[in-house]
């Protein structure tokens, strides 16, 4: 199992059984949390795909843990 990380150092994690989409998890201080997940939800989708917010959790250190999901777009 892989330590915590940070938004550097941040996990890409494929399913090996759909690679249909891409999960990306972040580990971050509250309002940087929400910066980040206002920007990239703010993106317009690129590629085919959109992007939710699968999980999000706030650790026993005040960090939230949050994991961001990469989904084909239907047409």
């Amino acid at each position: 199992m892989k330590p915590q990380r940070n938004l550097a150092d941040r996990s890409h994690l494929r399913n090996p059984e759909n690679d249909d989409f891409v999960r990306q998890t972040y580990t971050l201080p509250l309002e940087a949390a929400r910066l980040t997940v206002r920007d990239i939800l703010g993106r317009v989708p690129q590629g085919g795909y959109r992007t939710i917010v699968e999980r999000w959790q706030q650790l026993p250190d005040r960090k939230i843990e949050f994991t961001l999901r990469r989904l084909p777009a239907s047409d």
